[in-house]
């Protein structure tokens, strides 16, 4: 089945802005009594779990033969379905449960070899970036690309701390001692699919982390390579879409960042 990317897009857009709204009408009653822990500092709340069955109404409604990927599991998780929904109804729960920026709704359509569209809409700072495949990427409707810093010792860096700590604080310390004095900056915002987004904007040059979910990561890997940018495991190849290694950059200061990162798994 031919699907019109240029015009999904436009509607998953719709879809992504309305559920931010809601996340935004939530965050103003929310009561922290009603959050959970998935795992160790790994929490989710009941705005969790009723944005992602809207998102899935609203999605399956555009295209009702594509199965879903979520980070709740409220739905049937994709089985063999040609296309397929990879969603987070909010990304960066620690954030909004503390009311801090930033976080985010995500989504992102895949077929069984690469993503197709991504959409991540920025709650906070009321931002929709957007790209589909071939299309170019876009924050609300202004085209981006990332930005042209060559120059490591210029360049700002997006860190995420995984939740399994024993596995990777050993990565996460050296490379932070690495980098700390090497680059221009470090920073840990809290959203990993928003941070993408930030790199395809231009605003920081790169964004590592070891464990993330394929939610997080769909939708923003995709803006930011029709960007520019590029996106890769640890080792530079093609494995990040699990979620597992991500290291993401404008492409300029791409292999200044793996041999940091090898140095550090070392």
């Amino acid at each position: 089945m031919n699907i019109c990317l240029e015009q999904l897009v436009q509607d998953v857009k719709l879809v992504a802005i309305a559920a931010g709204q809601i996340l935004r009408e939530e965050r103003a009653k929310f009561d922290r009594s009603a959050v959970q822990e998935k795992g160790p500092h790994d929490y989710v709340s009941y705005v969790d779990k009723a944005s992602e069955e809207r998102l899935v109404t609203r999605l399956s409604a555009l295209l009702p033969e594509a199965g879903f990927i979520t980070e709740e599991k409220t739905t049937r998780q994709y089985a063999s379905e040609e296309y397929c929904w990879v969603i987070d109804p909010l990304d960066g729960t620690t954030n909004f449960i503390h009311d801090m920026a930033p976080y985010c709704v995500s989504i992102a359509l895949r077929n069984s070899q690469e993503v197709l569209l991504g959409v991540v809409y920025e709650v906070c700072r009321d931002e929709c970036y957007w790209a589909y495949k071939g299309g170019g990427a876009y924050m609300n409707d202004r085209p981006i690309r990332v930005s042209a810093v060559s120059d490591i010792n210029q360049a700002q860096i997006l860190l995420g701390f995984p939740y399994d700590s024993e596995r990777f604080r050993h990565i996460i310390v050296k490379a932070i001692s690495q980098m700390y004095g090497m680059v221009g900056a470090e920073r840990l915002l809290g959203s990993a699919a928003a941070e993408l987004c930030y790199v395809a904007a231009g605003r920081a040059e790169g964004r590592i982390e070891g464990l993330l979910g394929p939610w997080d990561v769909a939708a923003g890997t995709l803006i930011l390579s029709e960007a520019g940018g590029i996106t890769t495991d640890f080792s530079g190849g093609g494995t990040y879409l699990d979620g597992h290694e991500v290291l993401a950059s404008n492409a300029l200061i791409h292999d200044q960042l793996l041999q940091i990162v090898g140095n550090a798994r070392k």
